[in-house]
Protein backbone atom coordinates (compact mmCIF):
# COMPACT_ATOMS: atom_id res chain seq x y z
CA UNK A 1 0.00 0.00 0.00
CA UNK A 2 2.88 2.35 0.75
CA UNK A 3 4.39 1.70 -2.69
CA UNK A 4 1.03 2.36 -4.36
CA UNK A 5 0.67 5.61 -2.42
CA UNK A 6 4.16 6.75 -3.44
CA UNK A 7 3.46 5.89 -7.08
CA UNK A 8 0.17 7.77 -7.05
CA UNK A 9 1.72 10.85 -5.42
CA UNK A 10 4.58 10.84 -7.96
CA UNK A 11 2.14 10.64 -10.89
CA UNK A 12 -0.04 13.43 -9.54
CA UNK A 13 3.04 15.56 -8.87
CA UNK A 14 4.13 15.17 -12.50
CA UNK A 15 0.68 16.13 -13.71
CA UNK A 16 0.65 19.26 -11.53
CA UNK A 17 4.16 20.32 -12.55
CA UNK A 18 3.24 19.91 -16.22
CA UNK A 19 0.14 22.06 -15.85
CA UNK A 20 2.10 24.80 -14.11
CA UNK A 21 4.74 24.87 -16.86
CA UNK A 22 2.27 24.79 -19.77
CA UNK A 23 1.62 28.02 -21.69
CA UNK A 24 -1.74 29.67 -20.90
CA UNK A 25 -3.24 28.48 -24.20
CA UNK A 26 -2.88 24.86 -23.04
CA UNK A 27 -4.19 25.28 -19.50
CA UNK A 28 -7.80 24.53 -18.54
CA UNK A 29 -10.08 27.47 -17.75
CA UNK A 30 -10.20 26.54 -14.07
CA UNK A 31 -8.73 28.38 -11.07
CA UNK A 32 -5.26 27.12 -10.30
CA UNK A 33 -6.06 26.57 -6.62
CA UNK A 34 -8.89 24.22 -7.55
CA UNK A 35 -6.60 22.23 -9.86
CA UNK A 36 -4.05 22.01 -7.05
CA UNK A 37 -6.69 20.66 -4.64
CA UNK A 38 -7.79 18.05 -7.18
CA UNK A 39 -4.21 16.84 -7.56
CA UNK A 40 -3.80 16.81 -3.78
CA UNK A 41 -6.87 14.55 -3.61
CA UNK A 42 -5.30 12.29 -6.27
CA UNK A 43 -7.92 13.33 -8.83
CA UNK A 44 -5.62 15.18 -11.21
CA UNK A 45 -5.56 12.42 -13.82
CA UNK A 46 -9.36 12.17 -13.80
CA UNK A 47 -9.59 15.94 -14.16
CA UNK A 48 -7.29 15.83 -17.19
CA UNK A 49 -9.43 13.14 -18.82
CA UNK A 50 -12.64 15.12 -18.29
CA UNK A 51 -10.99 18.29 -19.61
CA UNK A 52 -9.79 16.45 -22.72
CA UNK A 53 -13.29 15.09 -23.29
CA UNK A 54 -14.67 18.63 -23.05
CA UNK A 55 -12.14 19.94 -25.59
CA UNK A 56 -12.80 16.97 -27.88
CA UNK A 57 -16.57 17.50 -27.70
CA UNK A 58 -16.07 21.18 -28.51
CA UNK A 59 -13.85 20.25 -31.44
CA UNK A 60 -16.60 18.07 -32.90
CA UNK A 61 -18.83 21.13 -33.26
CA UNK A 62 -16.23 23.63 -34.46
CA UNK A 63 -16.95 25.24 -37.82
CA UNK A 64 -14.10 27.68 -38.41
CA UNK A 65 -11.15 26.03 -40.11
CA UNK A 66 -8.46 28.09 -38.36
CA UNK A 67 -10.07 27.55 -34.96
CA UNK A 68 -10.46 23.85 -35.67
CA UNK A 69 -6.75 23.48 -36.46
CA UNK A 70 -5.86 25.23 -33.22
CA UNK A 71 -8.15 22.95 -31.21
CA UNK A 72 -6.75 19.87 -32.95
CA UNK A 73 -3.23 20.89 -31.98
CA UNK A 74 -4.38 21.57 -28.44
CA UNK A 75 -6.08 18.19 -28.34
CA UNK A 76 -2.83 16.52 -29.42
CA UNK A 77 -1.05 18.06 -26.43
CA UNK A 78 -3.79 17.10 -24.00
CA UNK A 79 -4.10 13.53 -25.24
CA UNK A 80 -0.36 12.99 -25.10
CA UNK A 81 -0.14 14.16 -21.49
CA UNK A 82 -2.94 11.75 -20.62
CA UNK A 83 -1.21 8.95 -22.51
CA UNK A 84 2.07 9.55 -20.71
CA UNK A 85 0.41 9.75 -17.29
CA UNK A 86 -1.34 6.48 -18.09
CA UNK A 87 2.04 4.99 -18.95
CA UNK A 88 3.45 6.14 -15.59
CA UNK A 89 0.42 4.77 -13.77
CA UNK A 90 0.73 1.46 -15.60
CA UNK A 91 4.36 0.83 -14.70
CA UNK A 92 4.40 2.44 -11.26
CA UNK A 93 1.13 0.98 -9.98
CA UNK A 94 -0.41 -1.67 -12.22
CA UNK A 95 2.69 -3.63 -13.21
CA UNK A 96 3.93 -4.11 -9.60
CA UNK A 97 0.38 -5.17 -8.65
CA UNK A 98 0.40 -7.65 -11.53
CA UNK A 99 3.71 -9.08 -10.32
CA UNK A 100 2.35 -9.34 -6.77
CA UNK A 101 -0.83 -11.06 -7.97
CA UNK A 102 1.19 -13.55 -9.99
CA UNK A 103 3.39 -14.20 -6.93
CA UNK A 104 0.35 -14.80 -4.68
CA UNK A 105 -1.19 -17.25 -7.14
CA UNK A 106 2.08 -19.17 -7.43
CA UNK A 107 2.57 -19.12 -3.65
CA UNK A 108 -0.91 -20.47 -2.87
CA UNK A 109 -1.00 -22.68 -5.97
CA UNK A 110 -4.63 -21.68 -6.45
CA UNK A 111 -6.08 -19.64 -9.26
CA UNK A 112 -9.69 -18.79 -9.96
CA UNK A 113 -10.75 -18.40 -13.60
CA UNK A 114 -11.40 -14.73 -12.94
CA UNK A 115 -7.82 -14.31 -11.68
CA UNK A 116 -6.41 -15.96 -14.78
CA UNK A 117 -8.52 -13.71 -16.97
CA UNK A 118 -7.45 -10.70 -14.93
CA UNK A 119 -3.76 -11.55 -15.33
CA UNK A 120 -4.09 -11.97 -19.10
CA UNK A 121 -6.01 -8.71 -19.35
CA UNK A 122 -3.40 -6.91 -17.24
CA UNK A 123 -0.58 -8.07 -19.52
CA UNK A 124 -2.51 -6.79 -22.53
CA UNK A 125 -3.22 -3.45 -20.83
CA UNK A 126 0.44 -2.94 -19.93
CA UNK A 127 1.45 -3.54 -23.53
CA UNK A 128 -1.38 -1.42 -24.86
CA UNK A 129 -0.20 1.56 -22.78
CA UNK A 130 3.14 1.46 -24.64
CA UNK A 131 1.42 1.34 -28.03
CA UNK A 132 -0.96 4.14 -27.06
CA UNK A 133 1.95 6.31 -25.89
CA UNK A 134 3.85 5.75 -29.14
CA UNK A 135 0.81 6.54 -31.30
CA UNK A 136 0.00 9.70 -29.32
CA UNK A 137 3.59 10.91 -29.58
CA UNK A 138 3.59 10.36 -33.33
CA UNK A 139 0.45 12.51 -33.59
CA UNK A 140 2.55 15.41 -32.31
CA UNK A 141 4.38 15.65 -35.62
CA UNK A 142 3.03 17.44 -38.66
CA UNK A 143 2.85 15.51 -41.95
CA UNK A 144 3.55 12.30 -40.03
CA UNK A 145 2.83 8.79 -41.13
CA UNK A 146 0.58 7.02 -38.67
CA UNK A 147 1.17 3.42 -37.66
CA UNK A 148 -0.64 1.05 -39.97
CA UNK A 149 -2.67 -1.79 -38.48
CA UNK A 150 0.01 -4.40 -39.20
CA UNK A 151 2.74 -2.12 -37.80
CA UNK A 152 0.63 -1.61 -34.67
CA UNK A 153 0.14 -5.35 -34.26
CA UNK A 154 3.86 -6.10 -34.53
CA UNK A 155 4.68 -3.19 -32.19
CA UNK A 156 2.16 -4.54 -29.68
CA UNK A 157 3.42 -8.13 -29.95
CA UNK A 158 7.12 -7.42 -29.53
CA UNK A 159 6.41 -5.41 -26.39
CA UNK A 160 4.18 -8.17 -25.08
CA UNK A 161 6.80 -10.87 -25.70
CA UNK A 162 9.44 -8.77 -23.93
CA UNK A 163 7.37 -7.78 -20.90
CA UNK A 164 5.76 -11.14 -20.09
CA UNK A 165 9.03 -13.06 -19.44
CA UNK A 166 10.36 -10.15 -17.37
CA UNK A 167 7.37 -10.06 -15.02
CA UNK A 168 7.29 -13.87 -14.81
CA UNK A 169 10.92 -14.26 -13.73
CA UNK A 170 10.59 -11.43 -11.17
CA UNK A 171 7.53 -13.17 -9.65
CA UNK A 172 9.35 -16.52 -9.60
CA UNK A 173 12.39 -14.95 -7.97
CA UNK A 174 10.11 -13.50 -5.28
CA UNK A 175 8.54 -16.94 -4.88
CA UNK A 176 11.95 -18.43 -4.19
CA UNK A 177 13.12 -15.70 -1.80
CA UNK A 178 10.14 -13.49 -0.80
CA UNK A 179 12.27 -10.57 0.43
CA UNK A 180 14.86 -10.76 -2.33
CA UNK A 181 12.94 -8.41 -4.61
CA UNK A 182 13.34 -5.72 -1.94
CA UNK A 183 17.06 -5.92 -2.71
CA UNK A 184 16.94 -6.67 -6.42
CA UNK A 185 14.55 -3.90 -7.44
CA UNK A 186 16.44 -1.00 -5.74
CA UNK A 187 19.76 -2.17 -7.21
CA UNK A 188 18.42 -2.44 -10.77
CA UNK A 189 16.39 0.76 -10.35
CA UNK A 190 19.51 2.61 -9.20
CA UNK A 191 21.45 1.33 -12.22
CA UNK A 192 18.66 2.51 -14.54
CA UNK A 193 18.43 5.86 -12.77
CA UNK A 194 22.15 6.47 -13.21
CA UNK A 195 21.93 5.38 -16.85
CA UNK A 196 19.07 7.81 -17.53
CA UNK A 197 20.97 10.59 -15.74
CA UNK A 198 24.07 9.98 -17.86
CA UNK A 199 21.95 10.45 -20.99
CA UNK A 200 21.26 14.04 -19.92
CA UNK A 201 17.49 14.26 -20.09
CA UNK A 202 15.96 17.73 -20.22
CA UNK A 203 12.27 17.00 -19.84
CA UNK A 204 11.12 19.06 -16.87
CA UNK A 205 11.54 22.76 -16.22
CA UNK A 206 13.91 22.60 -13.24
CA UNK A 207 16.50 20.17 -11.79
CA UNK A 208 14.33 18.94 -8.89
CA UNK A 209 11.35 17.78 -11.00
CA UNK A 210 13.83 16.40 -13.56
CA UNK A 211 15.12 13.98 -10.91
CA UNK A 212 11.53 12.88 -10.26
CA UNK A 213 11.03 12.23 -13.97
CA UNK A 214 14.26 10.22 -14.17
CA UNK A 215 13.24 8.18 -11.13
CA UNK A 216 9.88 7.33 -12.74
CA UNK A 217 11.52 6.44 -16.05
CA UNK A 218 13.92 4.14 -14.16
CA UNK A 219 10.91 2.20 -12.87
CA UNK A 220 9.63 1.78 -16.42
CA UNK A 221 13.07 0.58 -17.52
CA UNK A 222 12.97 -2.10 -14.83
CA UNK A 223 10.22 -3.77 -16.87
CA UNK A 224 10.42 -2.35 -20.41
CA UNK A 225 12.47 -0.27 -22.84
CA UNK A 226 11.76 3.47 -22.83
CA UNK A 227 13.77 5.91 -24.91
CA UNK A 228 14.62 9.21 -23.19
CA UNK A 229 17.53 10.66 -25.19
CA UNK A 230 17.95 12.14 -28.64
CA UNK A 231 19.94 10.56 -31.44
CA UNK A 232 20.22 7.00 -32.64
CA UNK A 233 19.01 4.40 -30.18
CA UNK A 234 20.64 1.27 -31.62
CA UNK A 235 23.56 1.02 -29.22
CA UNK A 236 21.54 2.14 -26.20
CA UNK A 237 18.92 -0.44 -27.05
CA UNK A 238 21.52 -3.19 -27.37
CA UNK A 239 23.02 -2.26 -23.98
CA UNK A 240 19.62 -2.17 -22.31
CA UNK A 241 18.27 -5.42 -23.72
CA UNK A 242 21.58 -7.14 -23.08
CA UNK A 243 21.46 -6.05 -19.43
CA UNK A 244 17.82 -7.08 -18.96
CA UNK A 245 18.42 -10.40 -20.73
CA UNK A 246 21.35 -11.24 -18.46
CA UNK A 247 19.48 -10.10 -15.35
CA UNK A 248 16.32 -12.05 -16.22
CA UNK A 249 18.35 -15.13 -17.12
CA UNK A 250 20.11 -15.04 -13.74
CA UNK A 251 16.76 -14.73 -11.96
CA UNK A 252 15.35 -17.68 -13.91
CA UNK A 253 18.45 -19.84 -13.40
CA UNK A 254 18.45 -19.16 -9.67
CA UNK A 255 14.86 -20.40 -9.49
CA UNK A 256 15.59 -23.45 -11.64
CA UNK A 257 18.67 -24.27 -9.58
CA UNK A 258 16.75 -24.27 -6.30
CA UNK A 259 13.52 -25.77 -7.64
CA UNK A 260 13.43 -29.57 -7.51
CA UNK A 261 11.37 -31.29 -10.26
CA UNK A 262 9.51 -33.24 -7.60
CA UNK A 263 8.19 -30.15 -5.86
CA UNK A 264 4.71 -28.77 -6.36
CA UNK A 265 5.77 -26.03 -8.77
CA UNK A 266 7.48 -28.36 -11.22
CA UNK A 267 4.86 -27.53 -13.84
CA UNK A 268 6.44 -24.11 -14.09
CA UNK A 269 9.73 -25.48 -15.40
CA UNK A 270 8.53 -25.70 -19.03
CA UNK A 271 7.08 -22.22 -18.68
CA UNK A 272 10.34 -20.78 -17.40
CA UNK A 273 12.25 -22.62 -20.10
CA UNK A 274 10.04 -20.93 -22.70
CA UNK A 275 10.74 -17.46 -21.26
CA UNK A 276 14.07 -17.05 -23.06
CA UNK A 277 12.72 -18.05 -26.51
CA UNK A 278 9.78 -15.70 -25.88
CA UNK A 279 12.13 -12.81 -25.12
CA UNK A 280 14.26 -13.58 -28.17
CA UNK A 281 11.12 -13.70 -30.30
CA UNK A 282 10.20 -10.25 -29.00
CA UNK A 283 13.63 -8.94 -29.99
CA UNK A 284 13.26 -10.51 -33.44
CA UNK A 285 9.86 -8.84 -33.90
CA UNK A 286 11.35 -5.53 -32.85
CA UNK A 287 14.11 -5.86 -35.44
CA UNK A 288 11.51 -6.78 -38.07
CA UNK A 289 9.41 -3.74 -37.12
CA UNK A 290 12.27 -1.28 -37.54
CA UNK A 291 13.58 -3.09 -40.63
CA UNK A 292 10.37 -3.38 -42.65
CA UNK A 293 7.30 -1.88 -40.90
CA UNK A 294 8.36 1.43 -39.37
CA UNK A 295 6.42 4.42 -40.83
CA UNK A 296 9.69 6.26 -41.42
CA UNK A 297 10.59 3.74 -44.10
CA UNK A 298 7.57 4.78 -46.13
CA UNK A 299 8.56 8.44 -45.74
CA UNK A 300 12.09 7.67 -46.97
CA UNK A 301 10.72 5.83 -50.00
CA UNK A 302 8.51 8.79 -50.88
CA UNK A 303 11.29 11.33 -50.29
CA UNK A 304 9.70 12.77 -47.16
CA UNK A 305 13.00 13.33 -45.35
CA UNK A 306 16.62 12.32 -45.30
CA UNK A 307 17.90 9.30 -43.43
CA UNK A 308 19.25 10.05 -39.96
CA UNK A 309 22.99 10.39 -39.85
CA UNK A 310 25.35 9.25 -37.10
CA UNK A 311 24.62 12.36 -35.05
CA UNK A 312 20.88 11.90 -35.22
CA UNK A 313 20.38 14.95 -37.46
CA UNK A 314 17.94 15.09 -40.31
CA UNK A 315 15.61 17.48 -42.09
CA UNK A 316 11.94 17.59 -42.88
CA UNK A 317 9.69 16.75 -39.93
CA UNK A 318 8.06 19.62 -38.04
CA UNK A 319 6.26 19.85 -34.74
CA UNK A 320 2.57 20.35 -34.42
CA UNK A 321 2.02 23.76 -32.82
CA UNK A 322 -0.77 26.08 -31.80
CA UNK A 323 -1.46 28.56 -34.55
CA UNK A 324 -2.79 31.43 -32.38
CA UNK A 325 -0.58 32.11 -30.57
CA UNK A 326 2.30 30.28 -32.22
CA UNK A 327 3.40 28.08 -29.32
CA UNK A 328 5.08 24.77 -28.83
CA UNK A 329 5.15 22.65 -25.71
CA UNK A 330 8.83 22.13 -24.84
CA UNK A 331 8.02 18.91 -22.98
CA UNK A 332 6.47 17.43 -26.08
CA UNK A 333 9.30 18.81 -28.17
CA UNK A 334 11.89 16.91 -26.14
CA UNK A 335 10.00 13.61 -26.33
CA UNK A 336 9.45 13.91 -30.06
CA UNK A 337 13.14 14.62 -30.63
CA UNK A 338 14.02 11.55 -28.57
CA UNK A 339 11.64 9.30 -30.50
CA UNK A 340 11.68 10.68 -34.04
CA UNK A 341 14.20 12.45 -36.29
CA UNK A 342 13.28 16.14 -36.56
CA UNK A 343 14.81 19.11 -38.27
CA UNK A 344 17.74 20.89 -36.66
CA UNK A 345 15.88 24.22 -36.72
CA UNK A 346 12.95 22.80 -34.81
CA UNK A 347 15.27 20.85 -32.57
CA UNK A 348 16.64 23.98 -30.94
CA UNK A 349 15.85 24.40 -27.26
CA UNK A 350 13.11 26.86 -26.37
CA UNK A 351 11.50 27.62 -23.05
CA UNK A 352 8.07 26.03 -22.66
CA UNK A 353 5.63 28.25 -24.49
CA UNK A 354 8.18 30.16 -26.58
CA UNK A 355 7.71 30.63 -30.30
CA UNK A 356 9.36 27.78 -32.14
CA UNK A 357 8.31 27.93 -35.78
Amino acid sequence: LALLAIASVATQACSWLWLRSDPPALRPDVPQWLVAILHLLQLGFLFRCLHALRVGWKLCWEKAEEKEEQEQSRMAFLSHDISMLRLFETFLENTPQLTLLLYVILQTDKAEPSQGLGICTAFLCVTWSLLDYHKSLRSFLQDKYELSWHSSIVYFLWNLFLICPRILVVALFALLWPYSVAVHFPLVWLAMFLWVSLQGTDFMESPGPEQLYRAMVAVILYFSWFNVAQGRTLYRSIIYHGFILVDSTLLALSWLWCQSPSEEHSYLIPLVSAALPCYLLGLALRVAYYRWLHPNLQMQQEGGYDVVDANGRTDGLEFRSLSVPDLVNRRMQWLAQAQFPVSRTVGQRFPNGAAAL
